[in-house]
C-alpha cells in the first residue's frame, strides 16, 4: 500500500486542459453565380419579331449574391427587372429581350452581369442566332466618300436578295434628293438585284444623304428603302481649327503644332506663316511637298495675351478658294481671386457684475 501511495505521489501532474479550438468554416467562397444556360441561340425569327429570353442563375455560394448591374452591349437589347440579391441555395432571373429590326443574317449580343461573385465578378452572357428577311437588301446605308475638287459621278451598288419560295416584282427605284439616282438591274429573275446608286456633282456640301425607295409585289415586304450618304473631303482641313492656351503668363515654354491638309488633287503652296502678336515664333515645314503641312507656333515663357482679346495665325495658300488660312488663338481667363470677408470684431456681452477694466472705464476727462 506505501508503494502504491509513493507511485501516486511521483506521478506527474496531468496535462493542462487546451481551450477548444474555434469552429472553422470548411469550403466557405462566399457568394457564388452560375448561370443554366450562358448563352442562347434563338435560331431563326423574322426580322422585326422581338426576341425574348429570361437567363436564369443559382447561388451556388454561401453568401448573399447581390448583382449590382446588367448592361446589354447595345440598344437593340434591353433588360426588364432582374434580381438582385439571392440568397444561398436560391436562384434568380434576368429577362432579356432583342429588338431584330434593322438586322438580317447572323447576329451576337452580349449582356454584362456584375455581382459580388469575387471569383467572376463580371460575366458575359450571350444572345445569338439568325435573322430571316422575307427580302434583304445590303448594305442598307450606301456611303460613298468623296474626294475634294471631284466634278464626276460617284456609284456604289446594293444588293438585292428575295429569300421567299415566290418570286418577286421591283419597281424602279426613286430618290427623294435629286443629288441622287438608283437604276435597278435584275440579275435573276424575281430572286436577285443590283441598285446603282449615283451622287451627282456638283458637291458643295460637306455631306450630302437621300432616301432610296422601291416597291415591291410581296405583302411581307411592300416597300424597300435605302439610306445614300456621301462624305465630300473638304479641300483644305487645319487641325486643330484653333488653338486654346492655358491661362497668363505662362509658365513655361509652349510649342502648339498645327497639321494643313491639301485633299485637292492639285498641289498647294503656302507662303508668309506669320501671327499677330509679338513674342511667338513661327514655323513652317512640308512633310509631304504640295499635300500636308505642320507649323509650329512657339510661346515664350510668360506670354500673356491682353484680357478679352485674341490673335491668329495666318498663312498664305496659292488655292483661290483658301487664299488665307486662318487660325484663332486664345488664351484662357485667369481665374477669379475670391477674397476673404473681414471678419466682423466679436462683442462680448457684459454681465451685471462685470465692470469694464479700469483703463476703458475712464472718461474722456480722466485720459
Amino acid at each position: 500500500m506505501g508503494a502504491e501511495m509513493l507511485s501516486a505521489q511521483q506521478a506527474p501532474p496531468p496535462a493542462p486542459t487546451a481551450a477548444p479550438a474555434a469552429p472553422v468554416a470548411i469550403g466557405a467562397i462566399g457568394p457564388k453565380i452560375q448561370f443554366a444556360t450562358p448563352v442562347y441561340d434563338f435560331g431563326k425569327v423574322k426580322s422585326g419579331e422581338p426576341v425574348k429570353y429570361t437567363f436564369v442563375f443559382t447561388n451556388t455560394g454561401d453568401e448573399l449574391l447581390i448583382l449590382t448591374n446588367v448592361q446589354p452591349s447595345c440598344g437593340c437589347t434591353t433588360a426588364g427587372e432582374w434580381s438582385r440579391q439571392v440568397e444561398p441555395g436560391k436562384t434568380g432571373s434576368i429577362p432579356i429581350q432583342f429588338n431584330s429590326a434593322n438586322y438580317g443574317g447572323q447576329v451576337l449580343k452580349t449582356v454584362t452581369v456584375t455581382s459580388n461573385d469575387k471569383g467572376q465578378p463580371s460575366i458575359g452572357l450571350q444572345i445569338k442566332g439568325t435573322i430571316w428577311k422575307p427580302i434583304d437588301v445590303q448594305p442598307q446605308f450606301a456611303v460613298m466618300t468623296i474626294p475634294a475638287d471631284t466634278q464626276s459621278n460617284v456609284t456604289t451598288k446594293v444588293h438585292i436578295v428575295n429569300n421567299m419560295e415566290e418570286p418577286v416584282t421591283l419597281s424602279a427605284p426613286e430618290s427623294n434628293n435629286r443629288s441622287f439616282t438608283a437604276e435597278l438591274k435584275t440579275n435573276t429573275l424575281g430572286k436577285d438585284f443590283e441598285v446603282t446608286i449615283t451622287a451627282l456633282p456638283p458637291f458643295e456640301q460637306p455631306n450630302l444623304q437621300g432616301q432610296i425607295t422601291l416597291k415591291t409585289s410581296s405583302t411581307n415586304a411592300p416597300v424597300l428603302s435605302v439610306t445614300a450618304w456621301a462624305n465630300i473631303q473638304q479641300a483644305v482641313v487645319v487641325s486643330p481649327p484653333q488653338v486654346m492656351l492655358p491661362a497668363g503668363p505662362l509658365a513655361n515654354k509652349q510649342t502648339v503644332s498645327l497639321t494643313i491638309q491639301n485633299n485637292s488633287a492639285k498641289p498647294m503652296k503656302l507662303t508668309e506663316p506669320v501671327i499677330d502678336t509679338k513674342g511667338v515664333e513661327v514655323t513652317l515645314a512640308e512633310p509631304n511637298p504640295g499635300k500636308s503641312f505642320t507649323v509650329a507656333l512657339n510661346f515664350p515663357q510668360g506670354f500673356e495675351l491682353a484680357q478679352g482679346t485674341k490673335a491668329e495665325f495666318s498663312v498664305k495658300s496659292d488655292n483661290p478658294k483658301f487664299a488665307v488660312i486662318k487660325v484663332p488663338v486664345t488664351q484662357m481667363a485667369k481665374p477669379v481671386a475670391i477674397p476673404v470677408a473681414a471678419q466682423p470684431t466679436p462683442i462680448i456681452p457684459l454681465s451685471p457684475n462685470r465692470s469694464l477694466p479700469a483703463a476703458a472705464a475712464k472718461t474722456p476727462a480722466q485720459q
